[in-house]
């Protein structure tokens, strides 16, 4: 058995990466390939590129390599794992190279993780394939680092693109991008693999945020979704106001609307809801208890005490295990970890303006579970066993425990060459040139609250269909169209619609698109074409060559 990344010995805890040759040097005039980003794509990207022979960097605002997937998104929404390959399988296949080393679990064994009796547990290993689809965040990074330090690639972390002008363009091409700290980068070929698509966006690249209505794709799920949002969705009896009863009284916190969405089926310019993915843990000597956060005021939670006294009890549905007696706590119920409403600016906002965003959701995140287990008011079973978890200490060192990296949904997303629509994704549309595949459900998270003809209160946007299997992802969904621009490549911000991406937007499926990305990106030089023009069927053979997975029968 190769257990080649287990010499970084977790060296990731004690980041002293900071002071490695990587992040000290000053910036080369010139790379084959820039990335953009310090997403999960963006380190696969990367790798693909220098395995391919190509000069790249790494430039991103971030300090933590791996975005969701090191911020605390250890359950893997994998779908059909069949259909990951390449790269993103090899990601997983370090996971559990790891974790088949007893030593490497130290608050539970392996034998109890893996033989518990719980449900959930029962896909984690795969000992046939070779791979593992959960794990502790400062695991996952310890793996994207073990890549940057195998395969030397420069990284240069905590540089901010400069969003008014940090760019140089000529005949339709990205010459050089700058930060705001003045270093400036050139390559032949840029790639975005940011969640926002900042670069995107300051190319003029064509790009919507918000939900296209049914019409606009001859799609049937997109848009306002207030009949269809049935799960995390409140009971019939919630009333909304301050004082019960009393519309006089004013709307509690975190209701955004007194009066019901326009019709089903319509656009709008509103995003699903971002929340943290926190790892959670019950294990006393690990465990730090919820912190009050600054400002905190109980009131912005009256809201689930209503829920709670209706007699709703599914607040733990979502504490999903992870190894070491930990979790990836997400979203569940009408009113949890997800602070909708709250994030519409965040894709179009300045620097400035997104931390103000990403500090009211911490607050608000952190308050709801505080609020859970210290206030006597909660219903006594759910107060008593929130007491019991609290942030594990030894996750997000640096941070206080608290994940490095809000989960964003959804931000810009690219109009390219192709817009992958809900009906490429169930096959009434051919997809002609596959460079990846998802399986997951079409899965929209709420995008508002609001009340009700009733009086009651209600979410809306909270859409969960599967596709009917596994779909290709085609090539142009990850090019621009050619107008905007002919050297930039798009894995993450893809051109989709918003129930589209609501399925393309699973970490193992950036992995994919990242290293399709990259491999057109080389093959775009080598040609010397833009990315627009470049022979499929030979980019096909590549991608195949390389483990790519682009096509399955369809039960």
């Amino acid at each position: 058995m190769n257990f080649r990344f287990l010499s970084v010995n977790l060296f990731i805890i004690s980041f002293c990466f900071y002071s490695c040759s990587v992040i000290s040097q000053e910036p080369e005039q010139d790379y084959d390939i820039v990335i953009y980003g310090g997403t999960s794509a963006a380190v696969i990207a990367a790798v693909q590129a220098k395995k391919l022979g190509k000069t790249v960097a790494i430039v991103c605002p971030e300090i933590h390599l791996g975005g969701m997937t090191s911020g605390g998104l250890g359950w893997t929404d994998a779908g059909k794992q069949h259909v990951i390959g390449g790269l993103s399988k090899d990601f997983y296949h370090r996971i559990w190279q790891y974790y088949q080393l007893d030593s490497n679990w130290k608050w539970e064994s392996k034998s109890d993780f893996v033989s518990s009796e719980n449900s959930k547990k029962s896909r984690k290993m795969d000992n046939v394939s070779q791979t593992m689809w959960t794990f502790e965040p400062h695991i996952a990074e310890a793996v994207y680092e073990d890549y940057i330090r195998e395969f030397e690639i420069p990284v240069f972390r905590d540089h901010w693109l400069d969003r008014e002008g940090g760019i140089q363009m000529s005949e339709g091409k990205i010459e050089q991008i700058q930060m705001l700290n003045g270093a400036s980068f050139r390559a032949r070929v840029f790639i975005d693999a940011t969640y926002e698509g900042d670069l995107m966006a300051l190319a003029g690249v064509d790009y919507i945020v918000g939900r296209e209505g049914n019409a606009v794709y001859n799609e049937t799920i997109n848009g306002i979704q207030a009949a269809k949002t049935i799960s995390h969705q409140f009971p019939d009896s919630i009333d909304p106001y301050i004082i019960p009863g009393d519309p006089e009284s004013g709307l509690l916190p975190r209701i955004g609307s007194n009066s019901p969405p326009i019709a089903d089926g319509s656009g709008d310019d509103r995003i699903q809801a971002y929340c943290y993915r926190l790892c959670l843990t019950r294990e006393t000597a690990n465990r730090m208890p919820f912190p009050r956060p600054a400002g905190y005021d109980s009131t912005e939670y009256e809201l689930m005490l209503r829920v709670l006294d209706s007699g709703w009890r599914e607040v733990f549905r979502k504490f999903d295990p992870v190894p070491n007696h930990k979790t990836d706590t997400n979203n569940h119920g009408p009113f949890s970890t997800d602070n909708i409403g709250r994030n519409y600016d965040y894709p179009e906002a300045s620097y400035a303006e997104r931390q103000q965003i990403l500090d009211e959701h911490k607050n608000y995140q952190m308050g709801w579970f505080y609020f859970i287990a210290n206030d006597n008011r909660v219903a006594p079973d759910v107060h008593l066993e929130m007491e019991d978890w609290g942030l594990a200490k030894d996750e997000f060192k640096d941070n206080q425990n608290w994940s490095h990296q809000i989960y964003v949904r959804e931000a810009r997303r690219m109009i390219g060459q192709t817009v992958v629509n809900e009906n490429h994704l169930t096959r009434r549309t051919p997809t002609l040139a596959s460079v990846g595949m998802g399986s997951y459900n079409m899965d929209s998270h709420n995008v508002q609250r609001y009340v009700t003809a009733d009086g009651f209160v209600k979410n809306e946007g909270d859409i969960q269909i599967n596709p009917g299997g596994p779909y290709p992802i085609d090539y142009g969904a990850i090019t621009p169209k050619r107008q905007d621009c002919e050297n930039l490549l798009v894995p993450v911000c893809v051109s989709a619609s918003h129930i589209a991406y609501g399925s393309i937007r699973m970490e193992p499926v950036f992995m994919i698109l990242g290293q399709s990305a990259a491999t057109a990106a080389c093959m775009a030089i080598d040609d010397q074409v833009a990315v627009q023009d470049l022979s499929y069927e030979r980019l096909k053979a590549k991608l195949l060559a390389d483990g790519q997975v682009l096509e399955v029968e369809r039960d």
